[in-house]
C-alpha cells in the first residue's frame, strides 16, 4: 500500500465535494427562494451536513476497521439498529410521507432516511459473516442462504416504503461482496435471478414505477413526435428537462448561476437532477470532470482493496466504493435519459444530509482499510529488517 494512493483518494473526494458545493450553490437558489424565502437555505444546511460528514469520515478512518469483526456483536448491533430504524419509517410508527413514499423519519428540523444506512450496514454485516465463514463460503447454507437472508431482511423492509432504488443498491452491493468473497457462481447467479424477478414482480404491481418505465420506453417516440411538455407524461418530464439543460450547456456552458432550467422548469434541480444544472452552466468539461473523478474514485478504491492486509478489508472497500460509484453511475444514466427515471442522489453533489453522511462514512471506512494496511506493511518491513540484522 502506497501512502500516495491514500492522498490521491482523499484529493479526489475533496474535488468531488468542492465541485458539488459550487454547483449546489447555484442549483438550489431558485428553490430556496420559492420554498423558504432564502436563496441560501439549502447551502446553509448542506454546510452543516458537510461538517458532520467530515467528522464521521475522520472518525471512521481512525477507527480500526477490524473492530467491526473483532468487537463481539458490533456488526450485529449496527445491522439490527438499522432494521429497527427501517421499521420506524412506516406511517403506523410515525414515518413521514414525501411524494407518496414513506422513507424518512422526522427528527426535529431534519429528515433521516434509514435506507442510506442500510446500504452501509449490509456491506459491513456480509463482510464480517463471509470473512468468518472462510472456506465455508463455498457451501450452500453458509455461503449463500445466510447472506441472502441478511440482504432479504433489508430488501423487504425498504421495498415496502417503497424505494426500489435503494433495494437495487442493497442487492447489488450484497451480491458483489459475496462474489468477491468466493461464493460459488452456480449458487450466486440463480439467487440473483430470483431476486431480480421478485423485485420485478413487485414493481409490476406498483403503478408509479410502471408509469415511469413506460415513459422511458416511449421517450424516443415522444421526442420524434415532438410532444409538448404540457402533454408529456409526468414521469418523463424531468428527464426531458434535464436533457434540455445539458444541450443548452454545450461545450463551455452558459455560465455559473445562469441556468434557465433551474428556474422551476426542473423541480428536483438541487437533488436528483443537479448534474443537469452543472452541465448547463459549466458545459461539457464539467460533465467529463465528474465522470473522470468518479472513475478515479473507484479505481483507487480497487487499488486499496487489492493491497489490503486481509480479505475482510478487501470486502469492506469493494462494498463501500461500489455503493458510491453505483449511485453515481445510475444517477448520471437517469439524467442523460439512458435509464428509467428513479430518484437516486448523486453522491457529494445532491442536497441531502443522510446521503452525504453515508457517503462520508464509506470514504472513512475505505481510508481506514488503507491507513491500517499501510501501517501493517511498515511493521512487516521493520520486522524483516530487524530479522536480517
Amino acid at each position: 500500500m502506497r501512502k500516495s494512493a491514500l492522498f490521491a483518494f482523499a484529493l479526489v473526494v475533496a474535488a468531488l465535494v468542492a465541485l458539488g458545493l459550487v454547483v449546489l450553490s447555484s442549483a438550489s437558489e431558485a428553490n430556496g427562494i420559492r420554498l423558504h424565502k432564502d436563496a441560501y437555505f439549502f447551502m446553509k444546511r448542506q454546510f452543516i451536513y458537510l461538517g458532520i460528514g467530515i467528522v464521521i469520515a475522520v472518525a471512521a478512518a481512525l477507527f480500526d476497521y477490524h473492530g467491526w469483526r473483532d468487537i463481539p456483536g458490533l456488526a450485529w448491533l449496527f445491522y439490527i439498529a438499522v432494521a429497527i430504524l427501517l421499521l420506524f419509517v412506516f406511517p403506523q410508527l410515525g414515518g413521514r410521507e414525501i411524494n407518496g413514499s414513506f422513507r424518512w423519519i422526522k427528527l426535529g428540523p431534519v429528515n433521516v432516511q434509514p435506507s442510506e444506512f442500510a446500504k452501509l450496514a449490509i456491506v459491513i454485516m456480509l463482510a464480517v459473516w463471509l470473512d468468518r465463514a472462510a472456506w465455508r463460503v463455498e457451501l450452500f447454507v453458509k455461503g449463500l442462504v445466510v447472506p441472502c437472508c441478511l440482504v432479504a431482511v433489508y430488501a423487504l423492509l425498504v421495498i415496502k416504503e417503497p424505494d426500489f432504488g435503494s433495494v437495487m443498491v442493497i442487492g447489488a452491493a450484497g451480491g458483489l461482496v459475496m462474489f468477491v468473497a468466493g461464493v460459488r457462481l452456480r449458487h450466486l447467479i440463480p439467487a440473483g435471478i430470483v431476486g431480480a424477478v421478485g423485485a420485478g414482480v413487485v414493481m409490476a404491481f406498483n403503478a408509479n414505477r410502471v408509469r415511469r418505465l413506460l415513459a422511458f420506453l416511449n421517450s424516443s417516440q415522444e421526442t420524434a413526435e415532438k410532444v409538448t411538455t404540457a402533454n408529456m407524461d409526468a414521469a418523463a418530464y424531468q428527464a426531458h428537462m434535464a436533457l434540455v439543460a445539458i444541450k443548452n450547456g454545450g461545450i463551455l456552458g452558459v455560465g455559473l448561476g445562469k441556468s434557465m432550467q433551474k428556474q422551476y422548469y426542473l423541480p428536483e434541480c438541487h437533488t436528483d437532477f443537479i448534474f443537469a444544472v452543472g452541465a448547463e452552466e459549466l458545459g461539457l468539461f464539467f460533465s467529463i470532470a465528474v465522470v473522470v473523478l468518479f472513475l478515479v474514485f473507484f479505481c483507487i478504491s480497487v487499488y486499496i482493496a487489492r493491497n489490503a492486509s486481509d480479505r475482510f478489508g478487501r470486502f469492506l472497500v469493494i462494498g463501500m466504493a461500489f455503493i458510491v460509484f453505483f449511485q453515481a453511475v445510475f444517477n448520471l444514466g437517469v439524467v442523460c435519459e439512458a435509464l428509467p427515471t428513479k430518484g437516486m442522489a448523486l453522491p457529494f453533489f445532491s442536497y441531502g444530509g443522510t446521503n452525504l453522511l453515508s457517503a462520508f462514512f464509506a470514504v472513512g471506512t475505505i481510508l481506514s482499510v488503507g491507513i491500517h494496511s499501510y501501517r501493517d506493511k511498515k511493521r512487516i518491513l521493520a520486522r524483516s529488517v530487524l530479522t536480517r540484522v
